[in-house]
């Protein structure tokens, strides 16, 4: 299926349309299909379920640049409301559902690229520094600290770190809290 493809076929759809990218050896893709399919159950009637194997649709991935599966993206009127890679919660698919019924995009807090550039120089500079002054006693709690802050600039695109805390977050059941 080419992009023009593609793109008529969600234009011509009555409804809005998630699409699952995955492919049928990725763990991550396996972990979230109950959830897509109990999703897409759910919101029947209101939102199409597209599931697009990306093994047998490379063009088309490319042309969406799609660099990682799963992805999902939420489509309303054939635009795109909203992307997702990686495994993810329930709760998290379910705004990709969300998404695509309202045709809003929901509002962004991710980190800006120069946000993420300074926390990959600072937390790198503080590992260097630990180095040159030698790795014993004071310094390895520099260089760890380094190390978080560059964990900071790319753990929200990290999918290992995002199916690990979801696991974590389920076995001890943490909530945001309503205040």
């Amino acid at each position: 299926m080419t992009k023009v493809d593609f793109i008529e076929k969600l234009r011509n759809s009555p409804i809005p349309v998630v699409v699952d990218f995955w492919a049928p050896w990725c763990g991550p893709c396996r972990s979230i299909a109950p959830i897509v399919e109990k999703l897409g159950h759910e919101f029947a009637g209101q939102v199409d379920v597209w599931k697009v194997n990306t093994d047998h649709e490379q063009d088309l991935m490319r042309a969406l640049r799609i660099y990682g599966i799963p992805t999902l993206i939420a489509f309303n009127a054939g635009q795109e409301v909203m992307r997702r890679t990686g495994a993810a919660p329930a709760k998290d698919l379910r705004s990709l559902f969300e998404a695509a019924i309202s045709g809003n995009k929901p509002a962004q807090v991710n980190q800006t690229p120069v946000q993420r550039i300074l926390r990959l120089v600072v937390g790198l500079a503080l590992i260097i520094i630990a180095l040159i002054l030698g790795l014993s006693g004071i310094n390895w709690l520099l260089a760890g600290l380094g190390a978080v802050i560059m964990f900071s600039a790319v753990y929200d695109r990290c999918p290992i770190y995002r199916m690990v805390s979801t696991r974590i977050k389920e076995i001890f059941r943490i909530t945001p809290s309503s205040t």
